[in-house]
Parts: structure tokens; sequence; C-alpha cells
């Protein structure tokens, strides 16, 4: 990277700095730990030679601090997936359940930015058609951020949430449903490839909130991947250049998570796939009455600080599942 013309081929030196970027997230740490274990073997040996009470101490605090690094770690460690750290393309689509699920699924897009923002990532919203009375019939978001992917993958599958309505006069329970899909971003054109006769694509004037336009002209977009039926539409952006470009982001990403999916039908692994990320298998109820608890179904992962968790705070749910998946016993969310 330090040669004249390294800039000379952008392609090239972008691929050359992601590169550097990735091997400096498993180096560093490694680094870091090698020095707390260097001075931890100095103060035990300082300890054991003086019988000093402040040094003691000071080994202990060291001790703990190489722990926790470790810990760290054993959770970077399990971002080993090929799109792991690529920005994600989450949808949320509500249930059956008209208003209740429309206003759950808005509920979810607030808990995943709020998320964005605990993480320090940058999310943008690609598309988002409002229900008829509250909440959304349909949304896409787009998040960057270190293995944005990586994180957001384990948030695939079926939400569901009970709770007194809001919406309902005699104040009765309701059981809502939404799904999350989650897709890696496709970042170089040759990760997928489309022959432009496969496209169909169709505009439309977008809808704003009570059926008003949200402009004149047929600025939404939707296209269709006629050979595999997988749809994408953006109607976010007033000019339908740009709901073009982002409607064709959604549909690489789909197309990308189909492929993948694929490749595992081909290795034997899609069926549990599948169980994730189905319509019909709930991965975890949140619960705002009778009491209080959120709970991962596929962890045994759960809190009763339901107010936390949609306020974003989802990573013991997040780590809970890298864990499952790499087979390592995992316990309750932090309260």
């Amino acid at each position: 990277m330090g040669e004249s013309d390294f800039w000379d081929d952008q392609e090239s030196a972008k691929k050359t700095l992601k590169e550097s970027t990735r091997l400096k997230r498993w180096l560093d740490p490694l680094r870091e730990m090698e020095g707390l274990a260097s001075d931890l073997v100095e103060l035990a040996e300082m300890a054991g030679e003086e019988d000093d009470e402040s040094t003691s101490s000071e080994l202990e605090r060291e001790a703990d601090a190489l722990d926790s690094r470790m810990d760290d770690y054993e959770i970077l460690l399990m971002f080993q997936g090929d799109d792991d750290d690529k920005a994600a393309i989450l949808t949320i689509h509500p249930g059956a359940g008209g208003t209740e699920s429309a206003d759950w699924a808005e509920m979810l897009l607030r808990m995943y930015q709020r998320y964005v923002e605990r993480k320090g990532w940058k999310s943008k919203i690609l598309d988002f058609q409002k229900a008829d009375e509250a909440g959304v019939k349909s949304v896409t978001l787009e998040v960057e951020g270190e293995l944005a992917y990586g994180h957001l993958r384990a948030e695939s599958g079926v939400h569901r949430l009970v709770r007194i309505s809001p919406f309902d006069a005699s104040s009765r329970r309701h059981t809502s449903f939404a799904s999350v899909y989650v897709y890696p971003e496709v970042e170089e054109a040759g990760e997928i490839e489309i022959d432009d006769k496969d496209l169909k694509i169709d505009t439309y004037r977008a809808q704003g909130a009570g059926g008003q336009h949200v402009n004149k002209t047929d600025s939404a977009v939707r296209i269709t991947h006629v050979p595999t039926g997988v749809v994408a539409q953006s109607q976010d952006e007033r000019s339908q250049h740009r709901n073009r470009e982002n409607a064709m982001k959604i549909l690489l990403a789909k197309l990308l998570k189909k492929q993948r999916e694929e490749e595992e039908a081909a290795r034997a692994e899609l069926e549990d796939s599948k169980m994730e990320i189905g319509f019909g298998s709930q991965i975890r109820s949140y619960v705002f009455h009778p009491y209080n608890m959120v709970k991962d179904h596929r962890t045994s992962v759960e809190t009763g600080n339901v107010q936390l968790v949609m306020d974003g705070g989802l990573d013991d749910f997040v780590e809970g599942w890298l864990k499952k998946s790499m087979g390592i016993e995992v316990g309750e969310a932090g309260e």
C-alpha cells in the first residue's frame, strides 16, 4: 500500500484495503492479548518476589482484563462466513392480524434502528410502505457497519409479540407476528450475473400515508427477476432513478441469498436453514403482558428487561445465536 502507484487501479486498491482491514480485525486483538499476557507474567513474578498486596490486586485486574479480551475474541472468531463482513439488507413484513401486526412490524423497525445506533453503524430506509391505519405493510433497511450482516443474520425469522392491544377498545390481549429477513448486500457486480432481458421493470406512483401520493410522477420502481420470480421494489426516494438503484440493490441481495441457500442445499444443509428463516417458525417471543419477558426459542436466552431490548439491546441474543450455531452453551441475557 505504500507504493506510489497503489491508487492507479482503484478497484484493486479498494480490495487490498478491505483485506487489510479484515486481517487487522483478527490480528490487532491477538497482539493486544499477547501484550496483556506478557504483563501478567511480569506482575506474577513481582507479586511472588515482593509479596505485595497492591501488586497482587493489579495482577487480578490485569487477569480479568485479559479474560474479557478473550471472551470478545471468542465472539469475533464466530464471524467466519463469506458474507459476514458485508452490509446487510433487512426487510420486515407483518403477518396475519391487520393493524396489530403492522404496528408490531414498525416497532421492530424502531428496535433495529436503535440497535444500529448502539453499534455505531449507519442505516438507510430503501423502501417504506405504510399500512392503512397504523404501522407498516413492508419496510426494507440497508445497514452498513463492521460485520453488519454477520450480526444481523441472527435476526432472520418470525418475531412474536404478546401484549394488551392499544387498538382494542376492550383492552384484550393480542398475539401478533412479523417476519424479518436479512440478506448480505452484493458488493461486486460479478458476484451475481443478471441478463437485462431477464428483468421486468414496472413503475408506479409512490403511496404515502392515508393513500396520498408522495409525488405526482411514477417514481416508484418494482423489478422482477423473471427466471426466479424474485421481486424487489423501492418507493422511498422521489427520484425514479434512485428508486431503481435501490430496487436493484435489494434484488441483487435477494438473489445472492438465494444462491447461497442453493449452495447449502447441495451440501444437504438447506433444510436446517429453512427451519430458521421460514415464516412458520418463530425465533423469538416478546411478552408485554401478563409479565415482561423476551425469549429466543433457538437458544433459550431470555431477559425480563423488555424495554432494553426494544431500545436495541440485542447483543445477548445475537451472541447467543452465534454461540449456539457453533455448539457453545449459552445462558440467560443480561438484565
